[in-house]
């Protein structure tokens, strides 16, 4: 029930649609056992066995003996004053007018669950989205995002599936199967006890068969999750395959794990069809058992029920057999969505601890400084990457940070917008902790320029334009101007409105980078963060991204971190990071003539 529940509560803001579908659907089964009701006195006439009622009873809507007692009246006037070949064409008439009802509450009820099956997977997807941009960037690196987009749409389709399928087996099914068993009751409650007695096998039996199943979903699930990933990263990575001629080796990499996902696959859809037909099978035999037993009855005489109407009941039984193969049918679609609702809930509820100050101050300016105040910090509790970290930047200071790969600088600039939180110490701006502000307002004063452009597969005006609101033509003109990168878009055919292609794929690394900056200039941020921005670029590239860089920096406070120690020898500030730590400060000559690890770091570049 706990399971079910979890699908059911997608469905609760949908609830009038949900009472609509209820509604017609119970008035589609009855126009369903009406119209089968009348199969009896039909047969009664065929057979000459239906009694003539001559007399009238008070109609009483409460009372179906009155209602049977006057349809039986009217039934017999008919064949008294038209001949029972009439009759048969007023019941055949009567069944067309039932069925025609029947089938046009069924469509009003399935017109109103399209809206509820169709809003509860986008609720689901957004709220998975929200949930996933809200995370910190630290989650991501214990996640592969193959499998975060397996969950977000194969996960997310197979929760439809068994929405559906709940719904059929809440709003429909049931329904049905309560309306039919009441008829049957109402027909012959000595016979009804063989159902109320087969009905809860049928129920254990396919519960038995269904227990593994989503323990086997799950493990598909993630073998799913496996196989995005990897195309994700051969796709990422396919100029190093192909120039190390691993070809061979990735494909069959991926070859075995998709052999692992064909396997489960098919055990988890065979375990699914057992359902339909073992359900069948089983009304089978309770229809064989029901004819035997009623079949001794009126031959015995022991009943009251004509043979016409043992005939009605096994046609109404027979009714039940579709909507309890569909429960049983839709048991296991559920089985199998719970791993998937398991696995999008493995997101939904993952904590973020990178959370706003209730009542956060708001902050629109930067006066003053960024200052580290004994600051520690280890994405792993037992490897501290950070140790008493002290450091005071300047409004309007160029500050670089130097050292080796690995010695924290990178981490060192992602904890002032708080990609991470700090385990210990403090980071002020403007002499107040950053936790003390509203996330989006400590944001929007930085601005980032990476080693690795991020870009989107857009066009390059809503690239430079990306996250500013209320930006025109004439303002991201003048950011590329800045940026050195309003000659190149003119050059495109078609000029701002060019798609780069996945991440800027269409672009030279360097027109990327130009692009980043560009798109930094547009934010026209108070504090700015350099990742080490031309280090990966030709001199050629090189000479135009940092005459761009320098545009940029001026008037801003600006936070390098350097691989070229060439480009930062004017900077205000020099921080030499080693394991961690920072070991020296200082301007270029300073740090030279004290001939340290920045002393050394030079001439390794100078050599």
């Amino acid at each position: 029930m706990k399971d079910f529940l979890k699908i059911v509560r997608y469905i609760i803001p949908y609830k009038v649609y949900a009472a609509l579908n209820v509604l017609f659907n119970v008035l589609s089964t009855i126009f369903s056992l009406f119209s089968f009701a009348l199969v009896i006195p039909f047969l009664g006439i065929l057979f000459k066995t239906q009694p003539l009622i001559t007399e009238k009873v008070a109609l009483d809507f409460g009372d179906v003996s009155s209602l049977q007692q006057n349809f039986n009246y009217w039934l017999s006037q008919i064949i008294i004053e038209k001949g029972e070949i009439q009759a048969l064409v007023a019941i055949g008439i009567i069944v067309i007018i039932a069925t025609f009802f029947k089938t046009g509450t069924m469509y009003l009820a399935n017109h109103f669950m399209v809206p509820i099956r169709n809003g509860v997977v986008r609720d689901i997807r957004n709220k998975l989205f929200d949930k996933v941009i809200s995370l910190p960037v630290g989650y991501f690196s214990e996640e592969k995002k193959g499998n975060i987009i397996s969950r977000m749409t194969n996960d997310v389709q197979e929760i439809e599936w068994g929405i559906m399928s709940s719904l059929e087996m809440v709003f429909r099914d049931p329904i049905k199967i309560l309306l039919y068993l009441g008829t049957m009751i109402f027909l012959s409650w000595q016979m009804t006890i063989f159902v109320f007695i087969l009905l809860p096998v049928v129920g254990l039996i396919i519960g038995q068969a269904g227990r593994s199943l989503r323990k086997t979903s799950m493990a598909g699930q993630k073998q799913m999750g496996s196989l995005m990933a990897q195309i994700d990263e051969m796709i990422g990575g396919l100029r190093i395959v192909k120039a190390f001629n691993a070809e061979k080796h990735i494909s069959g990499r991926f070859k075995s794990t998709n052999e692992d996902y064909t396997g489960l696959m098919n055990k988890i859809n065979r375990r699914r069809f057992l359902a339909s037909p073992l359900s069948e099978l089983l009304a089978t035999i309770a229809i064989v058992v029901i004819m035997w037993y009623g079949g001794t009855m009126i031959l015995d005489q022991e009943s009251a029920m004509s043979s016409q109407a043992l005939i009605g009941y096994l046609i109404i039984f027979s009714q039940i057999i579709a909507p309890a193969k569909t429960l049983s049918s839709s048991w296991y679609n559920i089985k199998k969505a719970m791993a998937s609702v398991d696995r999008v809930n493995d997101i939904l509820s993952a904590r973020n601890l990178i959370t706003e100050k209730q009542g956060a101050e708001s902050k629109h300016e930067f006066t003053d400084s960024i200052e580290f105040k004994n600051v520690n910090f280890a994405y792993n509790a037992d490897i501290p990457v950070l140790s008493d970290i002290n450091l005071k930047i300047k409004k309007g200071q160029t500050v670089a940070l130097v050292g080796q790969s690995g010695s924290g600088k990178s981490t060192m600039v992602d904890l002032i917008p708080r990609f991470y939180d700090i385990e210990s110490g403090e980071i002020l701006l403007d002499g107040i902790n950053i936790k003390e502000y509203k996330l989006s307002d400590l944001r929007e004063l930085l601005g980032y320029v990476n080693q690795s452009p991020i870009l989107f597969n857009d066009s390059i005006y809503h690239n430079i334009a990306f996250g500013k609101e209320n930006t025109n033509e004439k303002e991201v003109m003048e950011a590329a101007r800045v940026a050195n990168a309003h000659d190149f878009i003119s050059e495109t055919e078609s000029g701002y409105d060019s798609n780069i292609g996945d991440g800027g794929g269409k672009l030279s690394g360097g027109q990327r980078q130009r692009l980043s900056i560009a798109r930094a200039v547009l934010k026209n941020p108070p504090v700015l963060i350099l990742d080490e921005a031309t280090s990966a670029l030709d001199t050629e590239s090189e000479k135009l991204v940092q005459e761009a860089l320098e545009n940029l920096m001026k008037n801003r406070t600006s936070i390098v971190i350097a691989h070229r120690l060439s480009t930062i020898k004017k900077a205000d500030l020099i921080c030499v990071l080693h394991e961690g730590r920072i070991v020296e400060t200082g301007k270029h000559d300073e740090l030279l003539a004290k001939k340290g690890i920045y002393y050394k770091l030079h001439n390794l570049q100078v050599n």
